[in-house]
């Protein structure tokens, strides 16, 4: 198949969100953990999170256009905070459902725990190896189609020393991460080699 710029504009809805969602490949995704002024919480499975910067360490989350009520990103205006925890495929179901729109906490509707690290506000997910507490540093919208773009400064960081080497390299299959493609589909990874650093006067070799 392909298709121009007016022929995608021309395709059924459904089919157009999931080709354009699904052929940027493999993406990450976590569950992110956030609460309101009412100290209500709220969690949110979230695949648009991408690396800033690691000097100071920094981390991206881009959020569809708020014509119907985004709770995670309302919280997150308001707080200032919120985590990333990382998604396993022994809870796998209960995140992908805390994506329906809940009227109570995803934590209780979808029977994941509350945990509360280093006297950081936001709830992280217990069930997590990795996780994130972070604060609001940027927000910026997008114009050309509405999304919203925040930025968030890692300022906790919890994951077990066995996931992690001696260079600080994270191994995410021995945590069980899982990652995504499109909107619904879910993977495990199995790695096929981590190379030295590119110079050109020198061919990379295997770590």
């Amino acid at each position: 198949m392909s298709f121009s710029t007016k022929e995608l504009a021309e395709l059924d809805q459904r089919f157009r969100t999931n080709l354009i969602n699904s052929i940027t490949g493999f993406k990450s995704v976590s569950l992110v953990g956030t609460f309101n002024n009412n100290r209500e919480t709220n969690l949110a499975i979230i695949s648009q999170i991408i690396h800033i910067g690691a000097n100071p360490p920094l981390i991206g989350l881009l959020f569809r256009p708020n014509v119907v009520v985004r709770h995670t990103l309302e919280n997150i205006l308001a707080s200032e905070c919120f985590t990333i925890n990382h998604i396993k495929r022994d809870f796998l179901k209960q995140a992908h459902h805390t994506s329906a729109r809940w009227s109570e906490s995803e934590f209780t509707t979808c029977g994941l725990a509350e945990e509360y690290l280093d006297d950081f506000s936001a709830p992280y997910v217990k069930e997590s190896s990795i996780k994130l507490g972070c604060t609001l540093a940027e927000t910026m919208d997008v114009k050309s189609n509405g999304t919203h773009f925040i930025i968030g400064a890692i300022e906790h960081l919890h994951a077990p020393d066995t996931f992690i080497g001696s260079d600080g390299f994270v191994d995410l299959e021995a945590a069980g991460t899982v990652t995504c493609s499109g909107l619904d589909s879910y993977h495990q990874t199995k790695k096929i080699a981590r190379y030295t650093y590119a110079k050109p006067e020198y061919e990379p070799k295997e770590v």
